[in-house]
């Protein structure tokens, strides 16, 4: 069950239901076409990643989406795992790429993070606040991610 802040609305989740729309999702970021992953929002929706400004509506998350597949043309995005929380639902996920969009110089970056999702009520994603470790990111955008020995 995913329980909104105060004042909101219950939404019973089925978690065989949660884990393919997880899988959709995952598809979706994968996909090279950012539209698809902004279609698993809610029309009014909002997306923040770490402390940014949330993108709102399905346009911006369709932008930010956008700025991630520019950045990386071969990204590749990895369910970790997916859990219905008391207040939310966790989506962890890895991704992968090779810096080569604009003022990209070409270095390999893997990152893990997740999104905390709040689910509407048409079963989309009303709400994502999703948090990766942003310094170790930008260190391998300029050095890449570290190989395994």
């Amino acid at each position: 069950m995913s329980e909104p802040p105060a004042g909101g609305v219950t939404i019973r989740i089925d978690p065989t239901e949660l884990r393919e729309f997880a899988v959709r999702y995952t598809a979706a970021w994968c996909s090279q076409d950012p539209s698809s992953v902004a279609a698993f929002f809610s029309p009014g929706a909002s997306l923040t990643v770490n402390t940014g400004a949330p993108a709102v509506g399905r346009s911006e998350i369709t932008r930010l989406a956008q700025s991630f597949m520019t950045t990386f043309p071969d990204l590749k995005v990895i369910m970790d795992e997916v859990h219905v929380r008391v207040d939310c639902v966790e989506y962890h996920w890895t991704l992968t790429g090779t810096n080569v969009g604009p003022d990209g110089i070409g270095h390999p970056v893997r990152i893990s993070g997740l999104e905390r999702w709040q689910m509407g009520t048409d079963g989309l994603i009303a709400k994502s606040e999703g948090e990766f470790d942003a310094s170790d990111y930008r260190r391998q955008l300029e050095d890449g991610a570290q190989q395994s020995q």
